[in-house]
């Protein structure tokens, strides 16, 4: 993302947040253990009960402003914005102020093409909040049949500072959705207006617009020049019927409420990261009902609910996006996702197993098997489909070192070391320098006692680059004990253990390491730590030996290299 970019989603993140309501704890008649219970669900992100409990409240106390918006706050991001808008009605009725309820209100006065009401509420300030009720504004007058109006409202909110590609973009769908689409192309090109929001959605509506325009052909290069040759099952059916000489249908806004609902979308899609997820997931949401075919609406609520640890919610959630949609593998993606999340693995496979078949010739289903496989430490199963995926790729398809590289770990652990070391070097051939593959390749070598020098040299690459990641260092500091460099292994492994406090491995590698220096003490404290942080059940009987006999005794049993003579004995050894 670029510096413009991030300041423009830091922007429209402080115009969002302005209006934001700060539900705070009621006071009412009744008994309080609804109220608490809904509070706690609604903070667990379990929707349905938070309304459910929410109502139970409501009924001793019907008036109360945060209940009612508690309510429906609860029943919009359970995705059910109809069961919310008499509860937003009798809010706005009581002249409850709740930037919740406007924007459930104005959500539904679209859906009922009520743009009157749309527009008292805007010039009444009883709107959203300053980023959308401008582009509402514009999208109602658009609405009552007032084109001169609407475009003069779209150039308004571009003289908002921050808000001017924003703007520019609706009106260049606007103009699209009306048919004139040689003004909306002259938005999109004119350099001097300033970049667009070329998101996905945007640049895909552009295409389209060429297309109209019978320019297929710069749409094409348009395509190329943003996407690549990389593209998801909707770019290349867009590419395959240009390609053809097919006039592509403007298909982005259709009808008002698919404007309004990209406002939203626009909004909770730069709010992503900057706010709260409970927060973004409502303009998501208001998004999902006013087009219910958006499913980048659909998708984003779903990763929401995610976020917050839902997975039931999200799993439901992609189950919208339907069969025949080119998102559907991405929906399906994200449910398997939810599912393994979830505790439901099989399940989460038998999604996979599914999308593999439709799905055949995408190499991120393969490897997302894959992947579920290697996490359920079926690593034969997992081998098998990351050939499958890498099968499917280019030849010089860089994308291809992250499959490279999760394989080479299942040959690893199978024990096939040839095998592993080669794909760890054929992914460093497509991301050099890699950090993750660095440290893998290195640490696996450093644990085989092969190639030392080499191993210690990549770990020492990946630490530069990560200087803050716990399992670096840890290779970093064992790299240096297998050469027996104690004393310089020893910060190393100390600063691993300080940001990976309950690792056992972590742990017991600084006990070796302090035996190693002399300080028999605080290794012996450090093994007694590593056994309390449930260590695998091999490496806990190792512990347990060497706290009995020590070090020295457990790698003469074991056949292995003595300790070198240790220079640091300060703690009488």
């Amino acid at each position: 993302m670029t510096k413009r970019k991030i300041l423009t989603a830091k922007f429209l993140t402080a115009l969002a947040l302005t209006a934001t309501t700060t539900l705070a704890t009621p006071v009412f008649a009744g008994n309080s253990g609804d109220y608490l219970a809904a509070r706690q669900a609604r903070m667990a992100g379990d929707f349905d009960a938070a309304v459910y409990y929410y109502i139970r409240a409501l009924g001793d106390d019907p008036k109360n402003p945060q209940l009612l918006e508690g309510a429906a706050l609860s029943q919009l991001s359970a995705g059910d914005l109809a069961r919310a808008v008499p509860v937003a009605e009798r809010m706005e009725k009581n002249g409850v102020e709740s930037q919740i309820a406007r924007a459930i209100l104005a959500a539904h006065e679209f859906e009922t093409e009520d743009y009157t009401a749309i527009l008292a509420r805007v010039t009444e300030d009883r709107g959203v909040g300053p980023l959308v009720d401008g582009l509402m504004a514009a999208w109602a007058r658009l609405g009552s049949g007032d084109m001169t109006a609407a475009l003069a409202a779209f150039d308004t909110v571009a003289e908002t500072k921050g808000l001017r590609g924003f703007a520019l973009y609706h009106k260049a769908l606007a103009l699209a959705m009306v048919g004139d689409f040689e003004a909306s192309e002259a938005i999109y090109s004119d350099e001097q207006a300033g970049p667009l929001q070329m998101t996905r959605r945007g640049a895909m509506a552009r295409i389209e617009v060429l297309s109209q325009l019978d320019r297929n052909a710069d749409a094409l290069a348009l395509l190329d020049r943003l996407f690549g040759h990389d593209l998801d099952p909707g770019l290349l059916a867009m590419r395959a019927s240009l390609e053809t000489g097919e006039t592509l249908p403007f298909t982005h806004v259709t009808r008002i409420t698919d404007g309004v609902a990209e406002i939203f979308y626009s909004v909770a899609a730069a709010l992503r990261g900057e706010a709260t997820n409970d927060y973004t997931l409502i303009y998501s949401r208001v998004a999902e009902d006013l087009r219910r075919d958006h499913v980048d609406a659909i998708l984003l609520s779903a990763e929401l609910l995610e976020d917050m640890g839902r997975p039931e919610l999200a799993t439901r959630a992609y189950r919208k996006v339907p069969r025949d949609n080119p998102a559907f593998h991405a929906a399906e993606l994200g449910r398997a996702e939810a599912l393994r999340r979830s505790g439901r693995a099989d399940a989460a496979l038998e999604v996979l197993d599914q999308l593999a078949e439709t799905h055949a010739d995408m190499p991120i289903v393969h490897s997302t098997r894959g992947d579920l496989f290697r996490g359920s430490e079926r690593y034969m199963e997992a081998v098998k489909a990351y050939d499958r995926a890498l099968s499917l790729y280019d030849e010089d398809d860089r994308a291809q070192w992250f499959v490279l590289y999760v394989r080479g770990i299942c040959q690893e652990r199978l024990n096939h070391w040839d095998e592993a070391e080669a794909d760890f070097r054929a992914a460093l051939q497509f991301n050099p320098e890699h950090p993750r593959v660095l440290n893998y390749l290195g640490y696996s070598l450093v644990e085989k006692q092969e190639k030392l020098e080499e191993a210690l040299s990549m770990i020492e690459r990946a630490a530069d680059a990560r200087p803050d990641s716990g399992y670096i260092l840890d290779s970093l500091g064992w790299a240096l004990y297998r050469l027996g460099r104690y004393d310089d292994s020893v910060g190393h492994m100390e600063r691993a253990a300080e940001l990976m406090p309950v690792d056992p491995t972590v742990t017991d590698h600084l006990g070796d390491v302090y035996w190693a220096v002399g300080r028999r003490l605080e290794a012996e404290f450090q093994w007694q730590r590593a056994l309390s942080f449930d260590p695998e059940a091999g490496d806990a009987e190792r512990i347990r030996r060497k706290l009995k006999v020590g070090l020295d005794a457990v790698l003469a049993e074991e056949g292995a290299k003595p300790l070198k003579v240790a220079q640091d004995t300060s703690n009488g050894g």
